[in-house]
C-alpha cells in the first residue's frame, strides 16, 4: 500500500486537512518528500531590523531605508545611490562594492564632506559587514569618512544557510543532535525571485511514519538555526509519499523465490 499527499500553504508554517484518512494500526509505514515547489523570496533586508542607512552630507544627517527584499551588493548600492539623488544628493558620492576575495565590502567615500554612520538603530551595517556599535577599545568606529572604508567582518548579504522541510507524521530524523521532525533539508539554487524546484536526489529518503492518523498534517520550514524563513507569502506546495514497510522475511521469502525459479529455468 503506498499513497501521496500534496499539500499546500502560503506561509512557511501551515496545516492541510484530510478526510479521514488513518493507516492500519498493525502495519508499519515511512514517508519521504517528493517535491517542493516555491518561489525565491527569502529577505535579507528587512523594515525594523536592517534596512537604516543613515548620512552626512556636509550640511545635514540623512536617514535612507531601504523596502523589505532579497538584495544583492550591487542592489544595495543601486538602492542607496537612488535615494541620496532623490535626496538632493549626487550619484558619486560613495559606491558600495565588494572584495570577492576577501568577501568582505568596501564603501568609498568620494565626496570629502560626507560620512556614514553604521551606529544607528536597525543599521543596514550588520549586512555589509561594519560595527553597528562603537568599540572603542577595539579602534571600530561605526562611523566612516571620506575615503576608502574596508568592512572589519564579512559581509552577511544570506542570511539563510540552509532550509529544512519539517513535517508532524514522522520520526526517526536528528539536528544538532536532537530528535527533529524534518524530512528534508535543502538550499536555494536559484537566484532571489525565480523558481524553487526541488526534488531529492539521487534517491528518496525515507523516516518511519509516527502516527495512523494522516487526517492533519503540519508542515514547517526552518532555517539552520531553527527560526522560521520568510518566503512573504509566496505558495509553498510540497508532496509527500507514503508507503507500508515490507518485513525483511517477506522480502527474503520472495528473493529465495525468485532464485529457485531462476535455477529451474537454467
Amino acid at each position: 500500500m503506498s499513497m501521496s499527499f500534496i499539500l499546500t500553504g502560503s506561509t512557511s508554517n501551515f496545516t492541510t486537512c484530510f478526510n479521514s484518512v488513518r493507516l492500519d494500526p498493525n502495519k508499519k509505514y515511512e514517508a519521504a518528500l517528493l517535491s517542493l515547489d516555491t518561489y525565491n523570496s527569502i529577505p535579507n533586508i528587512k523594515e525594523g531590523k536592517n534596512n537604516v542607512f543613515k548620512y552626512y552630507n556636509g550640511e545635514v544627517w540623512k536617514t535612507i531605508e531601504l523596502s523589505t527584499g532579497s538584495y544583492e551588493l550591487t542592489s544595495i548600492n543601486d538602492e542607496i545611490k537612488r535615494q541620496i539623488i532623490a535626496n538632493g544628493g549626487s550619484e558619486s558620492a560613495l559606491d558600495i562594492t565588494a572584495n570577492v576575495s576577501t568577501l568582505r565590502s568596501i564603501v568609498t567615500i568620494n565626496d570629502p564632506n560626507y560620512s556614514v554612520d553604521f551606529g544607528v538603530p536597525n543599521s543596514i551595517g550588520s549586512v555589509l559587514g561594519f560595527a553597528t556599535v562603537a568599540d572603542r577599545c577595539g579602534g571600530i568606529d561605526p562611523v566612516l569618512s571620506h575615503g576608502y572604508n574596508v568592512s572589519p567582518n564579512i559581509v552577511d548579504i544570506i542570511h539563510v544557510n540552509s532550509i529544512l522541510v519539517n513535517i508532524d507524521i514522522i520520526m526517526g530524523s536528528y539536528v544538532n543532535g536532537s530528535a527533529s521532525p524534518t524530512i528534508y533539508s535543502f538550499y536555494p539554487n536559484v537566484a532571489p525571485g525565480y523558481k524553487i524546484v526541488e526534488r531529492p536526489n539521487p534517491s528518496l529518503i525515507y523516516f518511519p511514519v509516527s502516527r495512523d492518523d494522516l487526517s492533519r498534517m503540519r508542515v514547517w520550514l526552518t532555517d539552520q538555526n531553527g527560526k522560521e524563513v520568510d518566503f512573504r507569502w509566496e505558495a509553498i506546495t510540497i508532496r509527500i509519499y507514503i508507503r507500508e514497510v515490507k518485513s525483511r522475511s517477506i522480502e527474503n521469502e520472495i528473493l529465495k523465490a525468485i532464485l529457485e525459479l531462476n535455477n529451474k529455468i537454467k
